[in-house]
């Protein structure tokens, strides 16, 4: 990936890597005199301004969690009731192995809503994007791999 495509698919609330450091300030000076030469301030790389999702942002993540993981959690929940309600009142028995598979699906499908709907949700804070997201997942996808590659190799 070029620097050129790195920059166009940059976060919009992405801090600049390129950002030069800002100047000490002279606010503490005596804990500035303490650290000798050899050692560096530890001084966060950002602020925690440049850090934070916008609020428009994570409301949208939130809202789309609560349906892509909301929904079939419910339907796990109302599954488990209408079971036993059939299992009391009627003379409908389902066996305990489909009821206990149908639960386990819903809920697998709740918990990777949790995902898909952090991941589906426009991370630029002026689209809004589309009803189901999946131009948006491709895209956080690849940046969420793309970053993923840049660390290992870091590392390496």
């Amino acid at each position: 990936m070029s620097a050129e495509e790195s920059e166009r698919s940059r976060l919009p609330f992405e801090p600049n890597k390129k950002r030069p450091k800002p100047a000490k300030s002279q606010s503490k000076p005596s804990a500035q005199l303490k650290t000798s030469e050899g050692q560096a301030s530890k001084q966060p790389p950002y602020t925690k301004e440049e850090m934070t999702i916008p609020q428009i942002v994570s409301q949208r993540m939130i809202r789309r969690v609560a349906g892509f993981c909301g929904i079939p959690t419910a339907l796990g929940i109302t599954t488990l009731v209408v079971s036993y309600l059939l299992a009391i009142y009627s003379d409908i028995t389902l066996p305990p192995i489909a009821v206990l598979l149908v639960n386990m699906g819903l809920f697998g499908l709740g918990v990777l809503g949790i995902t898909y709907g952090v991941l589906s949700a426009s991370w630029d804070e002026e689209r809004v994007g589309s009803l189901l997201g999946l131009g948006e997942f491709s895209t956080n996808w690849g940046r969420m791999v793309a970053v993923w590659r840049e660390t290992r190799q870091k590392k390496v």
